[in-house]
């Protein structure tokens, strides 16, 4: 594979794992110099062991992007390690899954912090970094939840539904100016964040193709290198959800279909 991101500086949040710690490792072998951040050390650590280890350039930031400081703090370390930024890519997220009713408020303001008003602040104080460079990429990864509501989701849902709008108002905003706002919008992905909590995922969630975290973390390499607005998979729900999006009374009326399809997909990873 050519490399890319040669010499170019990368950094990744919720990096620890699944889609995160996949796009890492592909930028890594692409001859960018990463930074990794995630919440918790000892896996992160194992990740950029494992990078230098295949002969990757990878530094690690133990951060929440949800607190501003560890935000600031993430940049500037940034910087002060390879001396710049080219690309930001905003990967942690964070999903109390069940109806509003059932989670409380400081749950459902985390993840209005984590999936929402991190990458908005984060993309915010990398925008001068970019321009430094002369320009660079910004990469959010959002869901096919910020495309159409989820039941059981809607404060995640309406997480991505802000996020890709901030995306698309902001690369509009920074046209020809050599920086680009890309948005990924994943369906169900074979991660823990979903994987591990099975009975409590949305049955509407598991009607759609599964992607592995490569699929995902290929689709932001992609967006990194040619600046694409966004790239939605599988590319059955990207089409699903446009039609459900733009007709949503159609969207209504095929859910109880969809959900019958997705508890059979649930009954058959429980029997794993």
């Amino acid at each position: 594979m050519a490399a890319r991101f040669q010499d170019k500086v990368v950094c990744v949040t919720g990096a620890s794992a699944g889609i995160g710690e996949a796009a890492a490792r592909r930028f890594a072998g692409e001859g960018a110099k990463v930074v990794l951040s995630a919440r918790g050390a000892e896996r992160l650590e194992a990740v950029v062991a494992s990078i230098r280890a295949a002969g990757g350039t990878a530094h690690g930031v133990i951060a929440d992007v949800g607190v501003d400081a560890d935000a600031q703090r993430l940049l500037d370390e940034t910087v002060a390690t390879f001396g710049g930024l080219d690309v930001l890519v905003n990967n942690a997220g964070l999903h109390h899954r069940g109806p509003v009713l059932d989670r409380s408020a400081a749950e459902l303001a985390d993840m209005v912090h984590v999936n929402l008003r991190a990458p908005v602040l984060l993309t915010r104080l990398a925008l001068p970094l970019l321009q430094a460079r002369g320009g660079g990429r910004v990469v959010q990864v959002a869901s096919l939840a910020g495309r159409v509501p989820t039941p059981g989701g809607a404060t995640y849902s309406a997480t991505k539904f802000g996020l890709r709008a901030f995306s698309f108002a902001l690369a509009d905003e920074l046209a020809g100016t050599g920086i680009t706002i890309s948005v990924v919008s994943p369906g169900p992905v074979d991660t823990g964040f979903i994987m591990g909590d099975v009975d409590e995922v949305s049955d509407l969630t598991f009607s759609q193709p599964i992607s592995t975290a490569a699929q995902v973390a290929d689709a932001v390499l992609a967006c990194a290198h040619d600046g694409k607005r966004e790239r939605t998979l599988p590319p059955t729900s990207r089409l699903l959800t446009t039609a459900a999006y733009v007709l949503p009374g159609l969207g209504r009326a095929l859910r109880p279909a969809l959900e019958r399809k997705g508890r059979r997909v649930k009954a058959r990873l429980r029997k794993g």
